[in-house]
């Protein structure tokens, strides 16, 4: 199926998007460290394409709030922060709830089968290792509840919320973890949408938000009660 773009009205060029994805793989698992320089000119003879090519792909990743353009100082990878990642871990609790409570007064028929297939999806990448596709799987299934809200204004937001979470989660990480247990902990969230039941759906997005990283308890200690 067809997942979302982070700019769904916009078609890179395919040069562009491999610049993009090579450098956004590298932010994500913390290859490129933040305040790395990124310099057009180097990045093009890196990757065997023309300035304009790299500078698309830069603008890309600044939308996405992984790097900062900053006039004649350049490039740089941003700060991946748990200040940060906390701050938005709150902002897009208060946006999946707040959509998804209006999602579940008239949930479209294609949501479930959607996120069904999606969660099947994120179990092929667990089990192939992979990941950074998982993630980018998981921040589909998220925005692909919101969008059953008509929220779109949103979407960019909580897309730039999910990015830094999930920078933040695998750039930090200490130990593997069990790709097919991240995965599984999208079900709960499908189920509680089937049921209907509005306050049982907002429960389980809560504790699931609360529940991704270790400082959960301490920034959402209802996830525990």
């Amino acid at each position: 199926m067809t997942y979302f773009s982070a700019r769904p009205s916009v078609s890179r060029p395919p040069k562009a998007a491999t610049v993009f994805n090579a450098l956004k793989r590298d932010i994500m698992l913390g290859n490129l460290a933040a305040g790395t320089s990124l310099t057009e000119l180097e990045l093009a003879a890196h990757f065997q394409c023309s300035q304009g090519t790299v500078r698309e792909a830069l603008l890309q990743l600044q939308e996405e709030g992984l790097v900062r353009r900053q006039g004649h100082r350049g490039t740089q990878v941003s700060e991946c922060t748990a200040d940060e990642a906390i701050e938005m871990f709150r902002l897009r609790t208060q946006i999946e709830c707040s959509g998804l409570s209006r999602t579940m007064r008239s949930p479209d028929r294609s949501l479930i089968p959607d996120l069904n297939a999606m969660l099947d999806d994120m179990l092929a990448a667990a089990d192939a290792d992979d990941e950074l596709q998982l993630a980018s799987i998981d921040r589909d299934f998220h925005r692909r509840i919101l969008e059953s809200a008509n929220l779109s204004a949103l979407d960019p937001i909580l897309h730039r919320c999910l990015v830094h979470n999930h920078r933040f989660k695998i750039s930090r990480s200490k130990m593997a973890r069990d790709l097919r247990a991240t995965a599984l902990r999208h079900r709960s969230i499908i189920e509680a949408i089937e049921s209907g039941n509005v306050v049982n759906a907002i429960t389980a997005m809560r504790h699931h938000i609360a529940t991704i990283v270790d400082f959960g308890p301490e920034v959402f200690p209802e996830a525990n009660t």
